[in-house]
């Protein structure tokens, strides 16, 4: 399988540069991903990129060497699961404000026994190689977005939820 190279990125204490896409065009993302990011992140929470607008600036960007990652628009299975299928290489899940959430999270990205993924990597398998299915639970990145007020004050118990690779900080409301 196709290792991920921001693990081995972070794993070196060195700081990943991610690049955002919210304009659906697979050309822009193309452009994007020949500048030299680590990542580049589908936005489909805010903005207007669907799934199959994602998936044409997934294949955009495995011209390149450029992870490939997407933050969906809610820690709902259903979506995680399909655009981790779709070859993304890691996920950015909004709104997640204390570990039950973050566990639920966690194990959509994660085939069994981690996990209650399904098995489908329809393109994940052109992207990372026929032995996807084997290795994907060792690639995949998962981070939490904490963005609340909750989650500010889970921190700790978020941060500890086995096979969460990390946190995004978002915008707190006012």
């Amino acid at each position: 399988m196709r290792k991920n190279k921001l693990k081995k990125i972070f794993s070196e204490g060195k700081a990943v540069i991610n690049g955002w896409l919210q304009i659906p065009n697979s050309f822009s993302a193309e452009v994007m991903a020949h500048q030299n990011w680590d990542s580049l992140t589908i936005d489909m929470q805010h903005g207007v990129v669907d799934y199959p607008n994602a998936l044409q600036m997934l294949q955009a960007i495995s011209t390149t060497d450029v992870v490939p990652m997407a933050r969906v628009n809610w820690n709902e299975p259903g979506q995680i699961m399909k655009i981790l299928d779709a070859g993304s290489y890691g996920i950015i899940c909004p709104m997640v404000s204390n570990r039950q959430e973050a566990e639920k999270f966690v194990k959509a990205c994660l085939y069994p026994p981690k996990g209650y993924r399904s098995f489908g990597p329809i393109r994940g398998l052109l992207y990372g190689g026929s032995d996807y299915g084997k290795h994907a639970n060792d690639e995949i990145l998962k981070f939490a977005m904490i963005e609340t007020k909750e989650a500010l004050e889970n921190l700790d118990s978020i941060m500890s939820t086995p096979g969460l690779s990390g946190i995004y900080i978002g915008r707190l409301p006012p």
